[in-house]
């Protein structure tokens, strides 16, 4: 390998204790020269990558890494999620699973020369795989160093496919014409009339759209339960003011994109109506107004679940996997706040909100400041009620154009491909990306959000940057709350035209209102919970019953090793599986839960790597 030269400065001593850190130009002792040649460079690192894997060589892949790189894994080697960082780790990781992956077939995409920040310079290489049961897609970024030569600082493989078992789209969709006969075709395959599905995917929301989807086009047959009379009753049933707030451009769905007429930001009944399309178009299997009473696991990981139809009839159906696709919580949760009972004014979660002009001309107080507290009291206020919030924590506050900046370069109209800003974007080890994030954060706080965040602090509103300084992202990894990406509410409360209490917790209830701990009152004819969910796990003691439900963990949230909890993976019973995410997120690991469904069913699937 050639070397590259670099103007050098004295480096500083190593570290005996590997942390996390961004590979910037201090930290590598190095400053850099113009004219770099990013695809020399890359090729060059690529073209020796690609000699070692397949040869076994892990001191020779060593080589072409810092001492503490990263390597990231979506199930390609491990059949899990899992992040190495350094040398050593590193090195046990592939002496276990570099020979039996027999890696091959490589081949490099493009490499480009990347600055995100002016003291941070990567070359961002992409490229292509095989391993001995699938297909597979990299990314690496190399860094410069003082010897003259560019080392890999992060690399992510991931599995995309199955050799064997390609998705049935393109090429190999369905060629043949069909005359009068895809009615009946569709009723005997909704209804499974024949046999049972090997699959049951309970909830027919997003999430559940998505695996369903996914495994679709695996052919492996799937039902939906969706105990909504229709699907996406449950966006339909939402607050008549709730909108997504992440823009089109993220929030779209495998397979068929929105329509390029589609507006930036979905309004939730339409959001709902277009998950009714998608399963119609797709040609999901659902069925509506239905639950899962029970299910039952057997010794041999096969599972019987008892579903209970809209007409009260029964079916027992014999599947091999189970999908719980139940979002984000379980139960509304509910402060216990004494008193209640005498209370003479109206109270309900948010879940039980409909519209602001329930309670024109009332005292509204809206107990929460994530994204729903904003919401109800932007449109309780809008239909002439006097609207009060109880803010009980600091809020993570950032504009509509800041949150776009978040993602601009990847996500965006006439921007990179969906499929290859999902691959960049969930490249970088979240150890390594919150280093990003904070930076990306301070920036935004300081600029483009400080006028917003000085005049929410003059209101009494709490804002803050989140857990060590790491905004949205970190809160929704951590606890899918937590935030507000303001689309106007939060200029209402800046006005005063919305009050802010925060500055005592609730004591109890009284007869007209509420009382805090500081002896102030609040007087309220209604008060609105917008206190989030209890945890997701709960529906699976629902459902499975309390001795499955003990050997599974805690369901969301990041790891030691910064991988999502319990989500798209392994969740410590075998053929149970929880869907769950954002819209982005559901659409990119759904990818990954289908592909281990579809290698387990076909005897492909390898041994997780735990260690």
């Amino acid at each position: 390998m050639s070397l590259i030269h670099l103007h050098l400065r004295p480096t500083m001593s190593s570290n005996v204790t590997l942390q996390p850190a961004l590979p910037t130009l201090d930290k590598l002792g190095v400053s850099l020269p113009t004219g770099i040649d990013s695809n020399v460079i890359a090729s060059e690192w690529f073209r020796a990558f690609s000699q070692h894997a397949p040869s076994n060589d892990v001191e020779g892949l060593l080589t072409l890494f810092v001492e503490d790189g990263w390597w990231r894994d979506m199930l390609a080697l491990t059949w899990e999620f899992r992040s190495f960082h350094g040398a050593a780790v590193i090195r046990k990781f592939l002496h276990s699973r570099l020979a039996s992956t027999k890696l091959s077939s490589f081949n490099l995409g493009e490499s480009v020369l990347s600055q995100p920040f002016p003291d941070l310079v990567w070359i961002q290489g992409m490229f292509d795989f095989e391993t001995d049961v699938g297909v597979g897609t990299g990314v690496f970024r190399l860094v410069p160093q003082p010897d003259g030569i560019w080392r890999a600082h992060n690399i992510c493989t991931t599995l995309d496919g199955l050799k064997a078992f390609p998705e049935k789209i393109g090429a190999l969709r369905n060629l043949l014409p069909d005359h009068g006969k895809w009615e009946d075709k569709r009723a005997q395959e909704r209804g499974f009339l024949d046999e049972d599905p090997k699959v049951i995917v309970v909830g027919g929301g997003l999430c559940g759209l998505d695996i369903a989807a996914r495994l679709k086009q695996l052919d492996v047959p799937t039902l939906v339960i969706e105990k909504e009379g229709r699907v996406g009753d449950s966006w339909r049933r939402r607050y008549d003011a709730l909108c997504l707030h992440d823009p089109v451009w993220l929030d779209h769905m495998p397979y068929l994109p929105f329509p390029p007429s589609w507006p930036a930001y979905t309004p939730a009944r339409k959001f709902g109506n277009w998950l009714e399309f998608y399963a119609d178009a797709l040609e999901l299997n659902v069925w509506t107004s239905s639950t899962v009473e029970h299910a039952e696991r057997h010794e041999d990981n096969t599972w019987t679940a008892t579903v209970r139809r809209s007409d009260g009839t029964e079916r027992k159906l014999h599947v091999q996997h189970l999908v719980l696709a139940l979002g984000w919580g379980g139960a509304p949760k509910w402060p216990n706040i004494p008193g209640q009972d005498m209370f003479a004014g109206k109270v309900l979660h948010s879940t039980m909100h409909k519209t602001g002009k329930d309670f024109t001309g009332k005292k509204v107080v809206v107990v929460g400041t994530g994204t729903s507290a904003h919401d109800i009291s932007a449109d309780c206020y809008e239909n002439g009620a006097d609207v009060t919030m109880v803010q009980r924590g600091p809020t993570f506050v950032i504009s509509l154009k800041a949150s776009t900046t978040i993602v601009a370069g990847l996500y965006k109209e006439g921007g990179l491909p969906v499929e290859t800003a999902d691959r960049l974007a969930n490249s970088l080890p979240f150890s390594l990306l919150k280093f990003v994030q904070k930076r990306i954060i301070e920036d935004l706080t300081n600029v483009i959000d400080k006028p917003l965040l000085d005049g929410l602090k003059k209101a009494g509103f709490k804002a803050w940057a989140g857990p060590e300084g790491l905004g949205i992202v970190n809160l929704a990894w951590m606890r899918s709350g937590g935030y507000y990406i303001d689309v106007g509410t939060s200029q209402l409360i800046i006005d005063g035209k919305i009050k802010v209490k925060s500055d005592s917790q609730i004591e109890r209830f009284t007869e007209v209102g509420l009382k805090f701990e500081d002896g102030s009152v609040l007087d309220a004819d209604v008060v609105v919970f917008a206190t989030g969910f209890e945890p997701p796990g709960s529906w699976i003691a629902k459902i499975c019953g309390d001795g499955i439900a003990s050997q599974v963990g805690p369901i969301w949230g990041l790891n030691e090793e910064g991988e999502a909890r319990n989500a798209w993976r392994w969740l410590g019973v075998p053929n149970l599986w929880y869907m769950i995410g954002s819209v982005a997120m559901a659409r990119y690991h759904s990818k990954f839960l289908a592909l281990q469904i579809k290698a387990q069913l076909e005897g492909l699937h390898g041994t997780r790597y735990t260690e």
